[in-house]
């Protein structure tokens, strides 16, 4: 299963790599390692960059994608991911990526989206039920269900999710089209925002009691 998750990472990696025209702007060097010293380095896409001639082989790297994570939390899922945060080299390349853990019966990674990327998911391991939601005003949603070696692409900015309907643990992997896709997750921005937005307006827009707007706010 290790060699598999290697091999499936490589791969994600690959397909990703083909999306980076649509959000990360190309880079103009072999590559933009990024640090947080600006002395003696050039500002590049909003991070400066180590002097090429003193890169090292660590900061292209990234290890423990092999371990199965906590998944014991709210919503029985955990990300672990894998951008520029993680991995300095990934500056200006525009791909990033996260594995996702799914506890069994119920794991999920709830509605949100990337303002900066595309994602394409592959399952390792169990079934899970994915989906994403297009825009206005059909906000139709498109979905299916998901067994290992399937693939599925999310489009960039669209709601989506992925829900484990099986009774063991799920595992995936998916590669991002920029080095820092961003996540947006919407109960958590629409009701546990801050400064809270005004229980009225949220009252109004999901038409619902302002009591209950405010219970919901509370949960967050």
């Amino acid at each position: 299963m290790e060699a598999l998750q290697i091999i499936v990472a490589i791969f994600i990696l690959a397909l990703a790599s083909s999306l980076t025209f649509a959000s990360d702007p190309s880079p103009l060097q072999d590559f933009c390692v990024a640090i947080n010293d600006p002395k003696g380095s050039v500002f590049v896409n909003g991070k400066f960059c180590k002097d090429a001639k003193l890169a090292k082989a660590d900061e292209f790297y990234f290890s423990g994608l092999h371990i199965r994570k906590n998944t014991s939390n709210i919503f029985g899922s955990t990300v672990t991911p894998v951008n520029v945060a993680q991995m300095p080299g990934l500056h200006t390349l525009g791909i990033s990526m996260v594995r996702i853990d799914y506890a069994p019966n119920g794991g999920l990674n709830p509605p949100h989206t990337h303002p900066r990327a595309s994602e394409i998911l592959v399952v390792l391991e169990g079934t899970l039920h994915v989906g994403f939601v297009t825009s206005n005003p059909d906000n139709r949603l498109i979905s299916k269900v998901l067994y290992p070696g399937d693939v599925f692409v999310f489009p960039v900015g669209l709601i989506h999710f992925q829900y484990n309907i099986g009774n063991t643990y799920a595992v995936a992997f998916a590669g991002l089209s920029s080095e820092n896709p961003g996540v947006i997750t919407i109960a958590n921005a629409v009701f546990g925002s801050n400064p809270s937005i005004n229980a009225d307006i949220l009252a109004k827009a999901f038409n619902l009691d302002r009591k209950m707007v405010k219970n919901l706010q509370s949960e967050f």
